[in-house]
């Protein structure tokens, strides 16, 4: 995407590894015993509860946060060791803040020169997030979404191998969002790493290849987006359409299926499989108009998951 003469890190650098991480605060632990992986090339989606320890989490990782226990690495080096980190890790923790009356390319200018970075990367980061309209604007005239695209532009400067984002569809409309989501994509695509932490689901299903889900400070799940979504059983439901529906339920309820009907006038069966609601259908000369499987989507795995496992912090 930007080019700085710098040859772009082997994938492997990208790893995070979070191994037994804790924080306790007083009587609160924030984060018990987490473990999990994010891989380069993947876009992670970090999902939890209001209070799960999603941002501590993301904190002890960019070593903003002092970890109880346990390790936070990239690359196999806390973020504190790396040796040039502008170049290694992007991070937006919240929406960027800058000086008021100081304009979008003038913030970014400042960063570079701070960081040791060309003056050009300002322009070319502007141009990456879709900015460039609204370089010479004034950071007080700026709306949520363009803080939030300008943060990204931020993290974006050294043009590092991870980017790791807490909630940055917070301020976009839905162009916004979809603009996120492509840009995103296309820098795990690269071979990057993108670990996002998001409240957004239906948006997390679309755009994640992999969910780590925690509660409470734990972990609940990891792995790939279909393959969590798969491992549910409950949910998982038979919709059937049948001019004989009355005679279908009477058979299916025989095999202690349970058997409900929409209000468009579809049966909805749980207790067996579609097969099964084949082969009974077709034993007793029930015409099937539609036999399909319905899967919880990403939202209803995630409520099951952590169903009572959210905390009042």
């Amino acid at each position: 995407m930007m080019s700085d003469g710098q040859p772009r890190p082997s994938a492997g650098t990208g790893q995070i590894i979070v191994s037994g991480l804790t924080k306790q605060y007083k009587t609160v632990r924030a984060v018990d015993n987490l473990s999990f992986t994010v891989e380069p090339g993947r876009v992670t989606g970090f999902l939890g509860p209001n209070g799960a320890g999603k941002t501590t989490t993301l904190r002890m990782l960019l070593n903003l946060v002092t970890p109880s226990a346990g390790t936070a690495t990239i690359g196999g080096s806390r973020y504190a060791d790396l040796p040039d980190p502008l170049r290694t890790v992007g991070a937006v923790l919240e929406a960027s803040s800058a000086h008021k009356g100081r304009t979008g390319i003038n913030h970014l200018r400042v960063i570079c020169a701070a960081a040791g970075l060309p003056k050009e990367r300002a322009d070319e980061a502007l141009a990456l997030v879709g900015l460039s309209p609204a370089a010479k604007r004034k950071f007080k005239g700026y709306s949520l979404g363009m803080k939030q695209r300008l943060g990204i532009a931020a993290a974006m400067l050294g043009n590092p191998q991870v980017l790791i984002l807490d909630e940055p569809a917070n301020g976009l409309d839905p162009e916004g969002i979809r603009w996120m989501r492509g840009f995103l994509k296309g820098l795990a695509a690269e071979g990057r790493t993108v670990l996002v932490s998001s409240h957004l689901l239906s948006e997390m299903q679309l755009l994640a290849d992999d969910v780590v889900i925690i509660a409470a400070g734990k972990l609940v799940r990891q792995g790939p987006v279909d393959q969590v979504m798969a491992s549910m059983t409950h949910g998982v439901r038979v919709r059937v359409r049948t001019p004989q529906a009355d005679e279908l339920a009477t058979v299916l309820r025989e095999q202690s299926a349970t058997v409900d009907a929409n209000p468009h006038g579809a049966l909805l069966v749980s207790g067996v499989d579609a097969p099964t609601v084949g082969r009974l259908a077709l034993a007793a000369k029930v015409e099937l108009h539609e036999l399909t499987t319905e899967r919880p989507d990403l939202e209803g795995v995630f409520l099951e998951l952590t169903a009572g496992k959210a905390e009042i912090r």
